[in-house]
């Protein structure tokens, strides 16, 4: 899971979302996940892609294609 890979959540130091909801030009969701350390607190962004995967970089936005076929 990619929020015990960038925080390191334990019992001592919990992971929380702090924020979720949509994008506003595609509607696609993201969450921000927070965890606070003796160093400081971090939080990360994570968006949802098309094919359910959660990552750390949004979605590509979809571009116009074109096909052609020989006859």
């Amino acid at each position: 899971m990619q929020v015990d890979k960038w925080l390191a959540p334990s019992e001592r130091v919990p992971a929380r979302i702090v924020r979720f909801s949509r994008m506003p030009a595609q509607r696609r969701r993201f969450v921000c996940v927070e965890a606070a350390h003796p160093a400081g607190t971090i939080a990360i962004f994570f968006f949802r892609h098309d094919d359910g995967s959660w990552w750390v970089f949004p979605p590509a936005d979809r571009r116009p294609t074109m096909m052609a076929r020989a006859a």
